[in-house]
């Protein structure tokens, strides 16, 4: 098995919903964020063996294999492959660890991985909602339901917590820090060398395009809260519920992407390797709690790598909901300055497709500011899947 290195990686700012890149177009958003990936890395488009790319909505702007038609929106060589893959919301960490998988196989020598959501335009649930309307059927039968109960992720959420003893108070304050370390990360420039600006329309109140643009070079989606008012807040999936707006994922838009590739590719090239891969991993987990995913997915990491929760300097975790880290926390008793040092969805988004190739990225950045030497990357998938990938500062 070949050596996997990640040689580039980069993300846009995050847009809040119906904020500054809700205009934009996906194909458009995750064309520039490729682009600036290559050309930073000063890697020719034609050297790349395939691209992989995560998107969850492929339905309307997202049809049509997403990942293949941003490629050629920006213009890069029409003989490179792509393909898009959908691991719901780890669909492009999927899509870097497919790319591991590739290389390592000896299957690819560069393989370029990245994602995009256009949550403004395609809001959760879009594809189901339009085969629905269209009258194309339902994605889950009767016989589905005859073995497993079919709950919404908000529900998912609600049960963890029950089941791990979380309660309100311990989301909301959790949710907080989130938020803090996210402003705080934001004012001392953690993000700024990932971030890649985006040039987006210029739209009217009435949503006619100007003919303008402007460039997008910032995230816009911390709020400024405090405990009281998230304790103001209304729960979302439940009347007596734990979780509430401001403990949930902000709906957001973005793109991201990584550039893998072999060590001998790397010195061929005279590209500077940033982290080598050290396992990747995808997990099955209970459909109806659904987000227990990095629960198992950690375990997996650990155990293949040799591993314990101390060795491990940096985690991303994605915040689908409060709980969801936090019943990973009391599992598996991390350090919790170690997790989420930069915030987490809660605070900065969460562009569906795009998050797992985002997370990667801000894992990979965090590593060479503090200096640390491992970061584990996880996210909780929709039907009850679970991502994972371990990572090595180089």
């Amino acid at each position: 098995m070949r050596e996997v290195l990640i040689v580039e990686a980069g993300r846009s700012p995050i847009g809040k919903k119906k904020g500054s890149l809700s205009s934009a177009h996906p194909t458009e958003m995750l064309a520039q964020v490729m682009a600036e990936v290559l050309r930073r890395a000063k890697v020719a488009p034609a050297v790349v063996g395939q691209v992989i790319g995560g998107c969850i909505n492929k339905v309307g702007a997202q049809a049509f294999n997403v990942t293949r038609t941003a490629w050629l929106t920006a213009g890069l060589s029409p003989d490179v492959a792509c393909s898009t893959v959908d691991s719901q919301c780890g669909s492009s960490q999927f899509a870097v660890n497919l790319a591991a998988s590739m290389i390592s196989s000896g299957a690819e020598d560069v393989v370029l991985a990245c994602g995009v959501e256009n949550m403004s335009l395609l809001p959760i649930g879009s594809d189901a909602i339009a085969g629905a309307q269209a009258n194309l059927g339902k994605p889950i039968t009767r016989k589905y339901r005859e073995h497993f109960e079919f709950t919404s992720q908000f529900e998912g959420a609600e049960r963890i917590a029950t089941k791990y003893g979380i309660t309100r108070d311990d989301t909301d304050r959790f949710s907080l820090e989130s938020q803090l370390r996210a402003a705080r990360a934001i004012s001392e420039g953690r993000f700024d060398a990932q971030l890649v600006p985006l040039e987006v329309p210029v739209i009217q109140e009435g949503g006619e395009r100007t003919g303008e643009t402007r460039v997008v070079t910032r995230d816009e989606v911390p709020r400024q809260t405090s405990l009281e008012a998230l304790a103001a807040l209304k729960p979302v999936a439940r009347p007596d519920g734990i979780h509430t707006a401001g403990s949930s994922s902000q709906v957001a838009d973005g793109a991201a992407a990584v550039l893998l590739m072999t060590a001998e590719k790397a010195r061929e090239l005279g590209c500077r390797p940033r982290a080598r891969v050290v396992e990747t991993c995808l997990v099955g987990c209970d459909p109806v709690l659904m987000l227990e995913g990095p629960i198992p997915a950690t375990r997996k990491l650990l155990k293949r790598a040799g591993l314990n929760i101390a060795d491990i300097d940096v985690f991303e975790i994605n915040e689908a909901f409060a709980s969801v880290v936090l019943s990973w926390a009391k599992t598996l008793g991390p350090d919790m300055k170690r997790v989420n040092p930069n915030g987490g969805a809660i605070a900065l988004g969460h562009p569906l497709g795009a998050t797992g190739c985002g997370l990667v990225t801000k894992a990979v950045n965090e590593l060479e500011r503090s200096a640390g030497k491992r970061a584990i990357i996880t996210m909780c998938c929709g039907g009850g899947l679970g991502t994972g990938t371990l990572i090595e500062r180089l």
